[in-house]
C-alpha cells in the first residue's frame, strides 16, 4: 500500500530499512580465521559433494573441526554445515540429503534423531523492526528421538522436546512438545506420537 495521503513531513518521519548501516561486528563466529576459511573450502569441495558417500569420512572431518559427534551417525551427501565447532550430535543420528545446518551458534541434536531430506536448522535471523536490520542468533536443541521431516524449517531459539515430530514442509517457530506430531506453517500439534514394539 502506498502512502499517497501522507504529507511530505510525515513521509520523511517514516523510517526505512538501511542496510548500509548494518553492523554485525559484535558477532563472534568462533574458531580461528584459518579454520573458518579452511572449513569453507572443505565444506564446499568435499563435505557437501555427492562423490563422497562415506559417513565415516564426514564424521571424521566434523570432529577434526571441533564438532562433538557420537557413534553410529549417518551423514548423507549434500549436507551443508556452517560451523562444525558449534555442533553437538548424539548417537545413531541420521542426517539426510541436502540438510542445511546454518549454525551461527550452538545446535544440539540428541541421540536417535532424524533430519530428513532438505530440512533446515536456522539459528540466525534479522530484526525487521530495526532500521539497521540487526542480526539475531539463538541456539537450537533437538532432544532424543526427534524427527524433522523433509524440507522442514526449525527457527532460531526453538527446542524440539523428546520424540517430537515436525512434518514435511512445516515451520517450527516455537518449542515442540514431547511425543507430539506438528504440521503446517506455523506448525501446530495435530496428534500424539505413540511408539510401539514391532509385531513379530
Amino acid at each position: 500500500m502506498k502512502n499517497t495521503n501522507l504529507s511530505l513531513s510525515e513521509k520523511k518521519s517514516i523510517l526505512t530499512t538501511r542496510l548500509d548501516k548494518y553492523d554485525n561486528s559484535w558477532y563472534r563466529p568462533g574458531g580461528s580465521s584459518f579454520s573458518r576459511v579452511f572449513w569453507y573450502y572443505i565444506n564446499a569441495s568435499v563435505f557437501k559433494s555427492y562423490w563422497l558417500p562415506f559417513s565415516s569420512v564426514k564424521v571424521a572431518l566434523l570432529r577434526l573441526f571441533g564438532a562433538s559427534i557420537g557413534s553410529g551417525v549417518v551423514v548423507k551427501p549434500g549436507v551443508n554445515i556452517k560451523y562444525p565447532w558449534h555442533l553437538e550430535i548424539g548417537d545413531h543420528v541420521w542426517i539426510g540429503e541436502a540438510v542445511w545446518i546454518d549454525n551461527l551458534t550452538t545446535v544440539k541434536i540428541g541421540s536417535h534423531s532424524c533430519l530428513s531430506q532438505g530440512a533446515m536448522l536456522l539459528t540466525g535471523n534479522h530484526d525487521y523492526k530495526a532500521e539497521t536490520f540487526d542480526l539475531i542468533v539463538a541456539p537450537i536443541i533437538l532432544e532424543n528421538g526427534v524427527w524433522i521431516g523433509a524440507k522442514s524449517l526449525v527457527c532460531p531459539g526453538v527446542t524440539c522436546l523428546s520424540h517430537s515430530v515436525l512434518s514435511a514442509q512445516s515451520v517450527a517457530s516455537k518449542n515442540l512438545d514431547p511425543y507430539t506430531v506438528y504440521a503446517g506453517n506455523p506448525a501446530i500439534p495435530v496428534r500424539k506420537r505413540t511408539i510401539e514394539n514391532p509385531v513379530k
